[in-house]
């Protein structure tokens, strides 16, 4: 993947390749970088909690996976992280200007009104009340609660160095609705494989906020990777630690099991290999590229799970 950089309304961590930022109408681009769907590692990161916990869930009950399930789940977390990072955008717009890497977002260039944005809003959030109602009473009870989260985060960054902890509340709170759609219940496996995710999510977005550390002091602006500073290694070593562990507990509940102990294991090495590349003043291209790459971090403990419920098939 290439950045964008020879096109005006281009943001610098978009992929230059993307279909939909390549055919949209010029008058839908902005609306294309609202949703982030020029970015698409966002809504991959939003979902695999979801298909992991589906998968596991499958696996718990010794069933096949549920493919209507994770479709749907694929829909509402585009959308729902289309929303997000919109209402986000909205919230964030006095302090985008002032940040490199997000000044020339829709908002706070103007190119999109507040009012244009609060509609995209509503828009995508109802396509995502569609999918949460397609599940059972038990997931749409906590699927409601989740927007609690959301409406929190784009503030914490102003009173707290951990609004990558806020992310991982919400960034993970598939992890509990994948399980509950296929059981109608919440078990200790989903609440690991939660905690999990949250520490995975912090570990990915601190590596994350390492590009906009300089504009982040100027601006004010608190975050993990302005706390960790030097120890930053160690801390995203710790976190990730942390998520391969309470994984790893979670499939011991389940029964185990030889593909979904081969996920962890390359969850586990994946992670590695991140924290390895990462340190206080890695380069802004190398910590964008470690965390797109959790996209395949992701998909790799999904996997495991996903080829240990597909042996029920038979």
């Amino acid at each position: 993947m290439s950045l964008l950089s020879d096109d005006n309304d281009a943001l610098p961590d978009a992929v230059i390749d993307h279909p939909l930022w390549r055919h949209a109408p010029e008058n839908l681009r902005p609306y294309v970088q609202l949703a982030r769907l020029d970015r698409p590692v966002g809504w991959w990161l939003l979902l695999l909690p979801c298909w992991e916990s589906s998968a596991l869930a499958s696996a718990a009950l010794h069933a096949p996976p549920n493919l209507w399930h994770l479709t749907l789940f694929f829909i509402g977390a585009v959308v729902m992280r289309g929303a997000g990072s919109t209402y986000n955008d909205y919230v964030d717009r006095d302090i985008d200007v002032k940040v490199a890497r997000t000044r020339g977002r829709p908002l706070a260039s103007g190119r999109v009104s507040p009012r244009g944005a609060l509609w995209f809003i509503v828009a995508q959030c109802l396509i995502g009340l569609a999918v949460l109602l397609s599940f059972n009473g038990y997931t749409i009870a906590l699927g409601f609660l989740s927007p609690l989260i959301v409406l929190v985060y784009p503030f914490a960054k102003r009173f707290t160095s951990w609004p990558q902890a806020i992310l991982g509340f919400a960034f993970a709170y598939g992890a509990m609705l994948g399980w509950t759609a296929q059981t109608g219940s919440l078990g200790l496996p989903a609440l690991l494989l939660y905690a999990s995710c949250i520490l995975w999510t912090i570990g990915f977005d601190t590596i994350y906020a390492l590009q906009d550390v300089r504009d982040d002091a100027i601006a004010g602006v608190r975050s993990t990777a302005r706390l960790f500073g030097a120890r930053v290694k160690g801390a995203v070593g710790g976190l990730y630690a942390g998520s391969i562990i309470c994984a790893a507990l979670a499939v011991h509940l389940i029964g185990g099991g030889v593909f979904a102990w081969a996920g962890v294991a390359a969850y586990a090495a994946h992670l590695a290999w991140q924290v390895s590349l990462t340190h206080e003043d890695t380069p802004v291209a190398v910590a964008l590229k470690l965390f797109r790459s959790n996209r395949d971090a992701g998909l790799l403990l999904f996997a495991g799970f996903f080829a240990q419920s597909l042996i029920y098939l038979f």
